[in-house]
């Protein structure tokens, strides 16, 4: 065992998960009495220490920011870089980016990793596990020992932090109302499961579009998958066993894949079917037809979070106060609706 060991080192070893360590080192009421023991006499034994980040980043800063995201296949992420480092570079800071891959363990060890003395504070999306899991100690360790976060799209409100998102909820009653207003009635939804606030927020949008257009929310018409990866299998069994003339996707690579399904079955789009995504990318503007979207503003997201990280760590106010930043969406219309 090497002589500077970490939390993944101690689970690894003892056969539990990285949260288990971290709240057994805690003296966590969560974690059995036998299981606290063998981790703390682990700890002792291989002379483990937390990360030496604390103080002394108060007084000697970095001039790097940490990154950390869910993943860099959709458009939208790669945009808030884009902002991110526009506005950090500008001030003189660099950016570290790391990628969670939608897993909590690998969320956990990015910001362990980096918040040994090597960032100034973290810009990050919470990870879709993380989100499932409802487990936030490890922002809330990086945040007690004076780093700060600034948590962008996917956040929590378990965090006292500063937060940039956009009006989700809006996107998806402006698109859902979009829909009705073109004669659509039979608008399915494809969305992943409550526990990712963007997709919870835009669900909770399209209903409310729904009702105050009068129509009824047909369950059957709402597929709800487990993440933001593609299910081609899913989808297409959804939309055999579905009558539709509108489709109401969350993100562009689902909505780019159910027009797909839709010219395959020998409908036109949009006159037989309408589809609208999220996310302003590449894929939405040279799909054919090309997608109408919710813009996010990615760039501009990220080129807030940059400005609130920044200022927070150059602030020499001792009160700690934070602010959740709602962007508006904007709706691009292109030919997958009628314009």
């Amino acid at each position: 065992m090497k002589s500077k060991i970490t939390l993944k080192d101690i689970a690894r070893e003892l056969e539990v998960s990285i949260s288990t360590v971290s709240k057994a080192l805690k003296n966590s009421e969560e974690i059995s009495r036998d299981t606290k023991e063998k981790v703390q006499a682990f700890a002792r034994l291989y002379n483990y220490k937390p990360n030496n980040i604390a103080i002394s980043l108060k007084n000697k800063r970095t001039k790097n920011i940490g990154v950390v995201i869910p993943d860099i296949v959709h458009h939208f992420f790669t945009t808030v870089i884009r902002g991110i480092e526009k506005y950090a570079n500008a001030k003189g800071y660099n950016v570290i980016v790391c990628l969670s891959e939608e897993s909590f363990d690998k969320e956990v060890i990015n910001m362990e990793m980096l918040a040994n003395g090597s960032i100034d504070g973290f810009i990050m999306s919470l990870s879709s596990e993380t989100q499932a899991k409802k487990d936030f100690n490890h922002l809330k360790e990086v945040m007690e020992q004076g780093i700060p976060v600034v948590l962008f799209d996917r956040i929590t409100n378990e965090i006292d932090c500063d937060k940039v998102i956009i009006d989700d909820k809006l996107g998806g009653y402006l698109a859902t109302k979009k829909l009705i207003e073109q004669g659509k009635r039979k608008i399915a939804l494809i969305t992943t499961d409550d526990y990712l606030s963007v997709s919870k927020a835009r669900g909770q949008g399209h209903r409310k579009a729904l009702i105050d257009s009068g129509l009824e929310v047909d369950e059957s018409r709402i597929l709800k998958l487990p993440t933001m990866e593609m299910d081609e299998e899913r989808i297409r069994s959804f939309f055999d066993s579905i009558e539709f003339d509108a489709v109401l996707c969350v993100n562009e690579i689902f909505a780019v894949f159910s027009m797909r399904v839709a010219l395959e079955k020998g409908l036109k789009i949009p006159d037989d079917v309408a589809v609208i995504g999220f996310t302003n990318g590449l894929l939405s503007k040279y799909a054919n037809p090309s997608l109408t979207v919710v813009a996010q503003h990615g760039e501009k997201m990220g080129e807030i979070s940059a400005q609130m990280l920044i200022d927070k760590v150059e602030s020499e106010k001792e009160e700690e106060t934070f602010q959740t930043k709602i962007l508006e969406p904007t709706l691009v219309v292109r030919d997958s609706t009628i314009n």
